[in-house]
């Protein structure tokens, strides 16, 4: 069993360590955040993720959380890498908290890998090797191990992933990755950096051009008269295709679809090439959201002075991320056409900055529909399934639903006296 120090108690930096200890590894996390490393030092998992807590509680023998570099650094034989690279301005992803990492290892005694896990433009391996060798540590070997967890899911999607991809040109250090994961039962694919560092931004726009796709045919179905859940429910029954991916909605959001689909964007710019495919996708899934409120303004007759409900805020359920939600998009659009804005959801962060501090949130969704002249359902909660919809049609100062995810029944709905309207459905 190996010592390892995690640099980053994000989503993926406490996920990362938590399987990784209960692989039976010696992990140390470390954050600059001294509010995350208080709560995880009092027992507190500072974000939400299914079977998250219940791990690192099982595993407090063999995991420490510390501010210190020189005290997660004390003894370690490998280092995770597993900061945030937000974009900057010009779209290129920050790589600032990657070096800061990298600058703290020099004296590091018996380091003899570093692994990052942070999703990096394609040719930062490279980069990295250079200022490892410059600072006086050429012994240790280097390797990109992308991450392919999805929030919600992703103790189960690290224990039991489709692939664990090691990229490096040092034998040591792919024998060393490898040997990580003993336990982890998943082909091991290995290859260089570059590719490795390729796979996940591949991966990420492959999926979100699938969305895309399908919210593209969405609306050739309204145009049409077919049913976008018929139809993608058949397409996904091909097996060279599979039922992955194929939801119609209101579009993707997250830490990683946005920022991933940028960063290759950025990517494709920088070496002069114009990523026609990528830019449509991108484009298709920022129409959606507007889509769905210009479908609200013609119900309505227009948003000014209309309260309007937000069923879901998190951009996906299971978990109580707001990064780049879609919700965020639409309570702006909103607001901005002068409805009134009311909100639930069962995880977002109490205290959240515009747009959300301009709308009245609510414990339950019926609470939130009272009064209301339409909802908005923006996060597929399962939650919304147990609503009482009769109850709650006679609450509302006009039953209008606009169902972004297709989660409810149509004709049950309209059963029930409601305007029901979803995507890409007659």
């Amino acid at each position: 069993m190996r010592k390892i120090a995690v640099f980053g108690a994000g989503y993926i930096g406490l996920v990362t360590a938590a399987c990784l200890a209960e692989l039976g590894h010696t992990v140390a996390v470390r954050d600059i955040q001294d509010e995350r490393i208080r709560l995880l030092n009092a027992g507190q998992v500072p974000i939400h993720e299914p079977g998250l807590a219940e791990l690192i509680a099982g595993n407090a023998g063999r995991l420490t959380f510390t501010l210190s570099a020189e005290e997660a650094l004390a003894g370690a034989e490998v280092v995770y890498v597993c900061v945030d690279t937000p974009p900057t301005a010009a779209g290129d992803a920050d790589l600032s908290r990657v070096w800061s990492v990298i600058g703290t290892l020099k004296g590091a005694g018996r380091l003899k890998a570093v692994v990052v896990k942070s999703t990096v433009p394609v040719g930062t391996g490279a980069r990295v090797r250079t200022v490892l060798d410059d600072s006086g540590l050429a012994h240790v070997g280097y390797a990109a191990n992308p991450e392919f967890t999805a929030e919600g899911r992703a103790v189960a999607d690290f224990m039991r992933p489709d692939r664990v991809v090691v990229g490096s040109s040092d034998e040591a250090a792919i024998r060393l990755v490898t040997e990580l994961h003993a336990g982890v039962d998943a082909p091991v694919e290995v290859m260089d950096v570059a590719s490795a560092e390729m796979v996940k931004l591949a991966s990420n726009a492959m999926l979100m051009t699938r969305i895309s796709f399908m919210n593209e045919i969405a609306v050739l179905c309204e145009l049409t008269g077919a049913d976008v859940e018929r139809v993608a429910k058949a397409v996904g029954l091909d097996h060279r295709i599979g039922p992955h991916f194929l939801g119609a909605g209101i579009g993707w959001g997250g830490s990683c679809f946005p920022k991933d689909s940028e960063a290759l964007k950025q990517l494709a710019s920088n070496t002069g090439h114009h990523p026609q495919l990528l830019n449509a996708a991108i484009e298709v899934n920022n129409l959606q959201k507007r889509r769905a409120i210009q479908k609200l303004k013609d119900v309505l007759g227009g948003l000014d002075g209309a309260r309007i409900a937000v069923l879901g805020m998190t951009f996906k359920p299971g978990t109580d991320d707001m990064r780049e939600a879609p919700s965020t998009v639409l309570a702006a659009r909103l607001l901005a056409e002068g409805a009134k804005v009311t909100c639930w959801d069962p995880l977002a962060p109490e205290s959240l900055p515009e747009p959300w501090a301009s709308a009245v949130r609510h414990a339950t969704p019926e609470q939130a529909m009272a009064e209301a002249d339409a909802a908005i359902l923006a996060t597929a909660w399962p939650e919304l399934l147990q609503v009482p919809w009769e109850a709650v049609r006679d609450t509302m100062a006009r039953p209008v639903l606009y169902d972004g995810r297709n989660l409810l029944d149509p004709a049950g709905m309209r059963a029930l006296g409601y305007t029901y309207v979803g995507v890409g459905r007659p």
